[in-house]
């Protein structure tokens, strides 16, 4: 199994829920040390949350995280695809290691996937904010690696038909020096295959066409769709059905709000 040098090296907080009024602890994250009152840590600790959302490449995750993170400020967005695809740009050595996995339509294995979030993680540590983690994990061995750190309290699955998301991919393009994606339908640039802000080309990504998308799916129900049932004999996943990001997201919400 795969341990940090992350959790083993930072002081550890407790994420902790209150269970009729009791303060119940649920695991356990990394902070940077900062001048508090004990009692304003004591508060920090009892409403602090450990969340992932999952769901297949390009369900809708980000749209959803997005969501969230505006009616429940106290989450910080940590997504995995993000932090890879600017690896990728920025073209650092994990970035290529993973840009060969990215375009064959192959998930990014796990010892480099956890590297990344490691790292990642040691640089964005927070004092005691809820944490939505977006992409991670997508394996069994991935989901155990954090559980020896911490115990997960609620997990969103958004279960979007196949098809749907191939002809969502489709339509995505994107500003490879930015990093910023267009929709063709519900997003489009202001000129046709360009750049809003600097006029410059945009470009479908490899990992983006209809036959790598589908590569991916079938990855994905191989690999990451067992984490599903994983997190639902744990009593922490809710499952969210649908097509459309609008009409997801209320049900989202109202779950959230039955729970954080």
């Amino acid at each position: 199994m795969i341990r940090s040098r992350l959790f083993s090296a930072l002081p550890r907080r407790s994420f902790a829920t209150k269970v009729n009024g009791n303060v119940r602890a649920i695991g356990t994250s990394p902070v940077v040390q900062k001048s508090a009152a004990p009692n304003d840590v004591d508060m920090e600790e009892s409403n602090s949350r450990f969340m992932l959302i999952l769901g297949k490449p390009g369900g809708g995750k980000g749209t959803i995280s997005k969501k969230i993170l505006k009616d429940f400020p106290s989450f910080t967005h940590f997504s995995t695809g993000d932090m890879l695809r600017q690896h990728v740009r920025e073209q650092t050595s994990l970035g290529k290691e993973a840009k060969t996995h990215m375009d064959s339509g192959g998930l990014v294995p796990d010892d480099l996937i956890i590297r990344l979030v490691l790292d990642e993680a040691e640089k964005e540590a927070e004092s005691g904010n809820s944490l939505l983690l977006d992409g991670f994990p997508r394996t069994m061995e991935q989901a155990k690696a954090l559980a020896e750190s911490v115990d997960v309290d609620l997990v969103v699955e958004l279960d979007i038909p196949n098809e749907t998301i191939v002809d969502r991919i489709a339509e995505r393009w994107v500003h490879p020096a930015s990093g910023r994606v267009y929709n063709l339908s519900y997003n489009p640039p202001k000129v046709p295959g360009k750049d809003d802000i600097t006029g410059e080309d945009l470009i479908q990504r490899d990992d983006d066409k209809p036959e790598t998308v589908r590569k991916r799916l079938e990855a994905y129900e191989q690999v990451t769709a067992p984490l599903v049932e994983y997190y639902d004999e744990k009593g922490v996943l809710k499952t969210f059905a649908g097509t459309e990001s609008d009409v997801i997201y209320p049900k989202v919400n109202k779950w959230l709000n039955s729970k954080v």
